[in-house]
C-alpha cells in the first residue's frame, strides 16, 4: 500500500495491498449504512485490503432543486461516525464550504474536496488546517498538472497529509472518459493518487434532471486503474441500488464487490516484482 501516513484505524497496512474507499453515495439512514458498513468490513478483512468507509453528508452538486440531498448534516455525520465505530473502520466524507470543515472534521478521518471545488483555495486551506488528511479529486476539467497547485495549498496550509483522486474528464456533452496517464501523472507530484471507480462512469447533466451512467463498466475502470499503479481505489456500493437515493445508476451493486476486488488482488500481485523478475 502507497501512503507515506497514517490514518488512524486504518486496517491491513501491512498486506502490501491497494487501499479503498467505499461505501454508499449519501447517508440515506442508519440501517443501510450499517448494512454496508458490515459487508465492507467483512470483505476488508477477508482479503486484507485497508478500507475507509464513506458516505455524503449531504448532495450540494444536484441537478434539480427537488433531487435528494440529505437527512440532515450532523445527524448523517452521526451516522457514518457511528458505523465506522461500531465496525472498527475509519470515515471519509466531501465538504462543500470552508465553513463545513472543522464541523466534519469532528466526525470523520479524512475530509474530501468535491472535483468542481478542487480550485476554491478557502475550501482546501480551511480542510488542511483540521490537521485531517485531505482527499482532493481532479476536476473534470482539468489536466493532472494542474493539481501540483491544490496540493500545494494544502502544504502551504501546514499539512502534507493529502492524496489526489482521479475521477475523468468531461467528454463533449453529458459524459466522461478516463485518461490512465493521469495517475502516473499525479502519483509524480508526490501524493499517494485514488482512482474514483463509480463517478469516472457518470452521466451528468441528463435532460432528464437526472445522473446516468455505465456501471457494467466498473470492472473494466478498476482493472486498468490498478495496471496503471493506482494506490487506492474508490467505489461507491449499495445493496440495492435501484432503491438508492443519489447516484444509483452508478454505484456497484454490493454483492459484486468482493469477486470484483479478487480479481484486482490478482492483478496487483502480477504486478510485483520477484526474485526473478525485479
Amino acid at each position: 500500500m502507497s501512503l507515506p501516513f497514517v490514518i488512524p484505524g486504518l486496517r491491513h497496512t501491512d498486506s502490501g495491498h491497494f487501499f479503498m474507499m467505499a461505501g454508499p453515495c449519501a447517508i440515506e439512514g442508519e440501517e443501510v449504512v450499517f448494512e454496508i458498513a458490515e459487508r465492507l468490513r467483512a470483505i476488508s478483512d477477508r482479503l486484507r485490503i485497508p478500507l475507509i468507509l464513506k458516505g455524503s453528508y449531504r448532495k450540494a452538486n444536484r441537478s434539480r432543486i427537488d433531487s435528494f440531498t440529505g437527512i440532515g448534516d450532523e445527524k448523517a455525520l452521526a451516522i457514518l461516525r457511528k458505523a465506522g465505530e461500531a465496525y472498527g473502520l475509519p470515515t471519509v466524507t466531501d465538504i462543500h464550504e470552508s465553513s463545513e470543515a472543522a464541523m466534519a472534521a469532528d466526525y470523520v478521518d479524512v475530509l474530501q474536496i468535491p472535483a468542481f471545488l478542487f480550485r476554491q483555495t478557502d475550501l482546501l486551506v480551511a480542510a488542511a488546517k483540521t490537521g485531517k488528511v485531505v482527499n482532493i479529486k481532479k476536476g473534470q476539467f482539468a489536466s493532472a498538472g494542474a493539481m501540483r497547485f491544490a496540493l500545494q495549498k494544502c502544504l502551504d496550509s501546514g499539512n502534507d497529509r493529502v492524496m489526489l483522486t482521479e475521477r475523468g474528464n468531461m467528454f463533449g456533452y453529458g459524459d466522461l472518459i478516463v485518461d490512465f496517464r493521469n495517475i502516473p501523472a499525479m502519483q509524480a507530484l508526490g501524493a499517494p493518487v485514488v482512482m474514483d471507480i463509480t463517478h469516472s462512469l457518470q452521466q451528468p447533466n441528463q435532460e432528464s434532471g437526472v445522473t446516468g451512467g455505465k456501471p457494467e463498466l466498473i470492472s473494466t475502470i478498476a482493472r486498468a486503474a490498478i495496471a496503471a499503479g493506482a494506490d487506492g481505489l474508490f467505489i461507491e456500493t449499495h445493496p440495492r441500488p435501484a432503491e438508492a437515493k443519489s447516484d444509483g445508476a452508478n454505484m456497484l451493486q454490493l454483492d459484486q464487490l468482493e469477486p470484483l476486488l479478487e480479481t484486482l488482488l490478482r492483478i496487483h500481485q502480477a504486478l510485483q516484482p520477484s526474485p526473478n523478475n525485479p
